[in-house]
């Protein structure tokens, strides 16, 4: 696994903490794609770096604050990396925070990121890329 692509992927989840979707997706290739599943705002498979920044405005638009906090990288076959993720929301008025963990399956290809897939529950995401028990 490369440290290259942590270094990207840690980057990211800096840029989403701050809200930052161009410094977010900066690494992202032109055919970039993110699917999200049903628990997840708007679940679909959404094309372009501009359809994954609405979904990034819409994930936050109900909550005062919300960050990801990368736990684990995980390598995985072929060009991807599982990335565990520990996701913290706090909904407008409230001081209190939603934890929910979930995974990432971020696929690679010449450098550039070509996928995010989010798996809300990580048992699936460990299943889909071979790791699973």
């Amino acid at each position: 696994m490369s440290e290259a692509r942590i270094d990207i992927l840690r980057a990211g989840y800096e840029a989403f903490n701050r809200r930052d979707w161009a410094a977010m997706f900066q690494a992202a290739a032109p055919d970039f794609e993110m699917i999200t599943a049903a628990r997840v705002t708007n679940p679909g498979t959404y094309h372009g770096t501009d359809a994954a920044m609405q979904v990034m405005e819409d994930l936050f638009e109900p909550f005062e604050e919300v960050s990801a906090e990368p736990e684990e990288f995980l390598p995985a076959s072929g060009d991807r990396i599982l990335t565990l993720v520990i996701m913290r929301f706090r909904p407008y008025g409230t001081t209190a925070f939603v934890e929910n963990r979930i995974a990432h399956v971020w696929t690679f290809r010449d450098g550039a990121v070509t996928r995010m897939h989010v798996f809300p529950e990580r048992e699936n995401a460990l299943e889909a890329v071979g790791l699973g028990g």
